[in-house]
């Protein structure tokens, strides 16, 4: 990590910022086929709320599996907003014990994960889509860093990036429409990792990392902030400050 004063994400952060910037999922069932899903809430209960095609939820509704549940696998991939050569960003593995919502908690259960977060694919249940439990035994993420394991009470203790939601249209502003505070960025990078092409890979309440494309290889750096930010306003200044900027109106995406 190069030029970093504040540490970045926990592994936890980490994890609760993928699951909520990847849009599908792909699920794998002990004895049964993948399946892929379009939804996937972690409640307070440290239960992960599935959305999956109907025939799934019927297929894996019998009354031993239900009590029982089945033991399955989410792997979830966090994609870089932009187009870029490598495009994954990290991996994250959820492995638990998996039940079928029962019909008649169906709508209720999309109740409570859309008074938590609006998922669009809560509109689907009880038509073509049906929601599954997955109750979490371990987790693992894994990126170009390497892998590290996460424990489930970390994981319920943390929140995803506050900025995670606004991460595509900043990086797609920074890149297309200001090379002039990429290049003051990419100053503060190892005179070996200058002539690769520079890209903005991630933003979060830390830092920013950039994604250095080579001739021969890809390099991930992490430029840190001098503190931790939380609000818009100041992640816009903090980005300034660290390319070294003397105007500090803040950056703002397009709308």
């Amino acid at each position: 990590m190069l030029g970093a004063t504040t540490t970045g994400p926990s592994t936890a952060e980490r994890v609760r910022s993928a699951c909520m910037r990847a849009d599908n999922a792909n699920l794998a069932i002990d004895g049964r086929d993948p399946v892929i899903t379009s939804l996937h809430h972690l409640r307070p209960n440290g239960e992960m709320i599935l959305a999956v095609p109907t025939d799934t939820h019927d297929d894996t509704d019998t009354p031993h599996r239900s009590r029982a549940g089945l033991p399955a696998v989410l792997e979830l991939t966090d994609h870089a907003p932009l187009a870029l050569r490598e495009p994954v960003r990290s991996l994250v593995w959820l492995r638990g014990d998996l039940r079928p919502v029962p019909a008649s908690l169906l709508r209720p259960m999309a109740a409570a994960v859309a008074a938590e977060h609006p998922y669009p694919a809560l509109l689907d249940v009880g038509h073509t889509t049906s929601l599954m439990r997955l109750t979490l035994g371990s987790a693992v993420v894994a990126d170009s860093s390497g892998a590290a394991p996460v424990d489930v009470e970390s994981l319920l203790a943390a929140e995803p990036d506050p900025f995670w939601e606004m991460e595509t249209s900043w990086l797609e502003h920074l890149d297309s429409d200001h090379p002039d505070l990429l290049a003051q960025l990419s100053r503060r990078l190892p005179p070996s990792l200058r002539q690769g092409r520079v890209r903005p890979l991630g933003i979060d309440r830390y830092g920013i990392r950039l994604r250095i494309e080579g001739e021969h290889a890809d390099n991930d750096v992490r430029l840190g902030f001098t503190t931790r930010v939380d609000d818009v306003v100041s992640l816009g200044r903090a980005l300034r400050v660290l390319a070294g900027c003397p105007f500090l109106n803040g950056l703002r995406a397009r709308g």
